[in-house]
């Protein structure tokens, strides 16, 4: 049986075509509808987030590229690739749709595709389909001559914005405050900041400052393990669940896992259980894994006796809990591709990813545990008609919708990079 993509399978939901559900009728229309006033995350699993007023802004997808048919786009994007050559390579993440995926050189997590960018030094132009942060991760890691485009400056990503600079750093102080900043007998800082991949550059840069570091979700227990060797407790940002989930697996009681409303004094918490704390939880987390629940995987177990439940580290700790395993995007494609056939899938992640990965591979049932189709708001806000504007655009030479992130910003965030490039688990730890 042939599985259509998420944007067919949401054209023929909304058509009546065939059965099913959607978490917003708007998700049909053009993202461009979405790109002016007043700004939101767009339709999607973050529809209902609110939006900074900092969160980046697209301007007006000219006419041609807004009424142009799906195979129009595809035949000038084809023709655009072609005339550029080695000029450009065009990344795309696991979420992005298979309308846009179809065109990347390179298809990975936000981890992976930073590297392929930075293996790609003879490329003039990266234009990066995913989201604002993975833009500037690829700015900073790839060379300073380089341009970085991401085809619509409207795809941000309503958990990095969950944790802003100034935020961040009155936490920093309030912490400063009630630790001091002497290190105990075993050299050990009171705290070291952890922020995950999916944050600003001015994060990243905080960390760097402050000896603290970045982690993926492949990596964060050994992040976390070099941040334990280094500091007597740890501040995550700003996925909760990734970080909870993350220290629960390494041992961490629950109870000393606070966590940290930047709302409230002290982050809504007492100085006694700050005092006991061994990882402070930023109140942040990811739209798309939130919407993933314990009901969900008791229905697929019920409909599909001996379906192997696995779900990314942002869900909530008692869907992770729940599921027979937990792991990051290439954690879940790897596990697939190594199953025996007619192996049943229900997986807990972005449904472009896992309808996708159902196509791929026949052989097994694959299926979201998320009845409802409701992709990543801001990954779908990528769509052809400005992979086609960005890259016709390079063709006549014209760089529009460049990512850069300043000298200021970008050292000290390479510094942070790096400690986790650095970073290797200790093999002698029990698995």
């Amino acid at each position: 049986m042939t599985i259509a993509s998420v944007d067919t399978t949401i054209q023929l939901i909304s058509s009546g075509s065939i059965d099913g559900a959607t978490c917003a009728p708007e998700l049909v229309d053009g993202p461009w509808l979405f790109d002016s006033a007043p700004p939101s995350y767009g339709p999607g699993a973050s529809q209902d987030d609110p939006i900074p007023a900092f969160a980046p802004k697209q301007g007006e997808l000219p006419e041609e590229y807004r009424t142009a048919s799906k195979e129009e786009l595809a035949e000038r994007i084809r023709a655009a690739k072609a005339t550029l050559g080695d000029r450009v390579a065009v990344m795309g993440h696991f979420y992005q749709r298979d309308e846009v995926v179809q065109f990347a050189d390179f298809v990975g997590d936000s981890f992976q595709l930073a590297n392929f960018a930075k293996a790609r030094p003879e490329a003039e132009t990266i234009v990066f389909c995913g989201v604002h942060f993975m833009a500037e991760t690829a700015d900073i890691v790839s060379r300073p001559e380089q341009n970085v485009i991401l085809p619509n400056l409207a795809a941000g990503c309503s958990m990095a914005d969950m944790a802003d600079l100034d935020s961040v750093q009155e936490c920093w102080e309030a912490l400063e405050e009630l630790y001091g900043t002497e290190p105990d007998a075993d050299g050990r800082v009171p705290v070291i900041p952890v922020t995950y991949m999916n944050s600003s550059a001015a994060l990243k840069a905080f960390c760097g400052e402050h000896g603290g570091i970045v982690c993926t979700s492949s990596n964060a227990a050994t992040v976390l393990q070099w941040a334990f060797e280094r500091g007597q407790r740890v501040l995550f940002f700003p996925d909760q669940h990734l970080g909870r989930n993350t220290a629960k697996a390494m041992g961490v009681p629950v109870e000393r896992m606070p966590l940290w409303n930047p709302r409230k004094p002290l982050g809504g918490n007492d100085e006694a259980s700050l005092g006991e704390a061994q990882v402070i939880l930023w109140h942040g987390f990811c739209s798309v894994h939130k919407r993933f629940t314990v009901g969900q995987i008791e229905h697929a177990r019920a409909e599909f006796p001996g379906v192997r439940v696995i779900v990314h580290p942002e869900c909530p700790m008692e869907v992770v809990d729940a599921a027979d395993e937990y792991g990051s995007t290439d954690y879940i494609v790897k596990a697939i591709q190594a199953a025996p056939a007619g192996s049943t899938f229900a997986i807990g992640t972005e449904i472009n990813l896992v309808q996708r990965l159902a196509a791929e591979y026949p052989q097994h049932t694959i299926f979201c545990l998320d009845s409802v189709v409701c992709p990543c708001s801001t990954m779908y806000r990528i769509h052809p008609g400005y992979l086609a504007w960005v890259l016709e655009g390079l063709v006549r030479g014209e760089v529009v919708n460049q990512v850069r992130v300043a000298d200021e910003v970008a050292v000290p965030a390479r510094v942070a990079l790096e400690r986790m490039l650095a970073a290797r688990p200790d093999t002698t730890m029990a698995a």
